[in-house]
């Protein structure tokens, strides 16, 4: 068996269907890579991997665009001929078999709002001398 493992964003709302009575969620999750590239430059690439979680229980309400989570699966590459360019094109789905909650939306806009706001500097830290020991 093969497994992968992501972190990564929703990219929209989980979409939920009913198949032979079981309860699937299908959902996009975004994975960013940064790198430099040969010339030094920073980069950003961002990998979309479609992910389906069969599940009894509803997981739906939490899994919301732009929540941050943590799954893990079996990959499956599929293969398909692009209806508008007629190109041959590929996609990497995942059967979730885990899915973790690593954020809220409500928690990401409040992070990114702390994160814009200057913290200011600490004040120095008094080193003691080695003959003043606390014990």
């Amino acid at each position: 068996m093969i497994k992968l493992q992501l972190i990564g964003h929703l990219g929209r709302d989980v979409v939920k269907k009913e198949v032979n009575g079981a309860s699937v969620f299908n959902f996009p999750v975004a994975v960013n890579e940064r790198f430099k590239n040969a010339l030094g430059v920073l980069e950003e690439r961002t990998t979309w991997v479609d992910c389906s979680l069969w599940e009894k229980s509803n997981v739906a309400p939490y899994l919301t665009q732009g929540v941050m989570v943590y799954v893990e699966g079996t990959p499956k590459v599929e293969a398909y001929v692009s209806n508008s360019t007629g190109a041959l094109s590929g996609a990497l789905r995942l059967r979730v078999f885990s899915l973790q909650l690593l954020s809220r939306r409500d928690e990401e806009k409040r992070l990114a709002t702390l994160t814009e706001t200057p913290v200011p500097d600490a004040e120095p830290v008094q080193e003691q001398p080695a003959d003043d020991l606390p014990f």
